[in-house]
């Protein structure tokens, strides 16, 4: 199917088109176009495309335009995806879409209060969006039955994956029912991800948009040569103070805890200016950000790769890799949060001297030459390092330290009195004993010896 197909070519309803026409679009993604038709065929898909190409749409609009009115209380379709903030933004996708018709949406995740969940579940529903631990734990207390489910979305599998819900995914394919169709989209094709496919779908097509490692080609990608961790935060305040240029940027770092030490950091050089998001920060926290990030209340906004993959955020003008990531396609997934729905975009990436490997890396990923910008003078390249940074202090040799390895426990230095040498002589031992002793099995031979002692 051509890509410049609009959504009229598309065999829609009427309350779709018409939805479709108050959202103001008129031209589906290659993605959305290339999978309707596969995804109403009713067989199992297995769609690979970049994150920002409407995934979204790609499976809801097919699914939704067959999917008829039902007073039944048990949900028909079940869309699984990795994280809360997903749960969200799918569900107020859907209900975009659904503005003419007729249907109940759920979604449903952890960190908040089960039974206002179950109280809502109860109720019924058509469609169910859900994290897979929360959805096992609904489906275990028997309030969720899923045995109506007919079609199963696992969005952002990728990710589903890396984050360790396999187990719960087993459990999940466990209690469905087996006559239902397999829909599964992902950013990018793993090995887990294939082993998933070969296990779980029968004979799925595939649809490919935009080739993993291809990068966006409205997507400025740039990089710097940075020292250490106090530098880039000096490198990090230059380019930040062009308010009117950076005007709502998206950090990304490695880990959970260097994303807090960059917010406080941040926070003291633009306050008020800076939000931070990653997995040990509370539900409300985390949407909150968001929120702030998006409606502008807040320009920057710092993240962890757990985010970096379906979180849907418009006119982000800048995403700054401040870690260099590890694994290309995270990389991938990073600056795909720029440049998205035809808009330009910046990336920039600082890179420390260990990290070169990773950039080497990413540019043969995307067979891609990333353009490296001069480090600017008056930026003060700073000498104190973190934690992380610092050289580990070996201790030198040492010979009176015994080595643990070379350490063998000696014999006892005294011999065991006789009484201690007992060993386990095993039933026939317990036997002896209780005919010697004449020790009672029952309550009946207690009785019976009382008796015969008394006379």
């Amino acid at each position: 199917m051509e890509h410049d197909v609009t959504f009229q070519d598309l065999n829609l309803n009427t309350p779709l088109y018409n939805a479709i026409d108050d959202l103001g679009f008129v031209k589906p993604t290659p993605i959305q176009s290339e999978a309707f038709n596969v995804v109403a065929s009713g067989k199992d898909v297995v769609g690979i495309a970049q994150t920002g190409t409407g995934k979204t749409f790609a499976y809801m609009l097919p699914i939704l335009r067959n999917l008829k009115y039902s007073r039944q209380e048990n949900p028909r379709v079940l869309v699984l995806v990795p994280t809360r903030e997903l749960v969200v933004q799918v569900v107020e996708e859907i209900e975009k879409l659904s503005k003419y018709i007729n249907n109940r949406i759920l979604g449903v995740y952890g960190g908040t209060n089960i039974n206002t969940q179950k109280q809502a579940v109860a109720q019924g529903t058509d469609i169910i969006v859900a994290t897979p631990g929360r959805l096992y734990d609904l489906a275990v207390s028997r309030v969720l039955q899923l045995k109506s489910i007919q079609k199963l979305v696992i969005d952002e599998v990728d990710v589903m994956l890396d984050l360790g819900f396999r187990h719960q995914l087993m459990n999940i394919f466990d209690i469905l029912p087996e006559r239902r169709q397999n829909i599964m989209f992902s950013a990018t094709m793993t090995e887990d991800v294939d082993e998933l496919i070969t296990n779980f779908f029968i004979n799925p097509q595939r649809v490919t948009v935009a080739v993993t490692g291809t990068p966006l080609e409205n997507i400025i990608q740039q990089r710097y040569e940075v020292k250490n961790f106090y530098t880039k935060v000096n490198l990090l305040e230059h380019v930040l103070f062009d308010k009117a240029t950076f005007n709502k940027v998206l950090i990304f770092v490695s880990n959970k805890k260097m994303a807090d030490r960059l917010f406080e950091k941040l926070e003291d050089i633009f306050p008020g200016n800076c939000c931070v998001i990653h997995s040990n920060k509370t539900q409300n926290y985390r949407l909150r950000s968001i929120e702030a990030f998006e409606s502008g209340e807040h320009r920057i906004l710092i993240a962890t790769d757990v985010m970096a993959r379906g979180l849907d955020i418009d006119n982000v003008s800048h995403v700054i890799n401040f870690d260099t990531p590890k694994y290309p396609e995270n990389y991938m997934h990073r600056i795909g949060r720029t440049g998205r729905a035809e808009n330009s975009g910046t990336s920039i990436v600082f890179s420390t001297e260990d990290e070169q490997d990773y950039i080497e890396a990413i540019e043969n990923y995307m067979n891609l030459k990333i353009a490296l910008i001069e480090f600017p003078e008056e930026v003060t390249v700073s000498t104190e390092l973190i934690e992380e940074e610092r050289p580990q202090i070996k201790e030198h040799y040492n010979p009176l330290k015994r080595n643990k390895d070379d350490y063998e426990p000696g014999a006892a230095f005294h011999e065991k009195k006789e009484k201690n040498k007992k060993t386990n002589q095993g039933g026939s031992y317990r036997r002896e004993i209780a005919k010697k002793y004449k020790k009672p099995k029952t309550r009946g031979d207690k009785n019976y010896n009382k008796k015969k002692k008394r006379k």
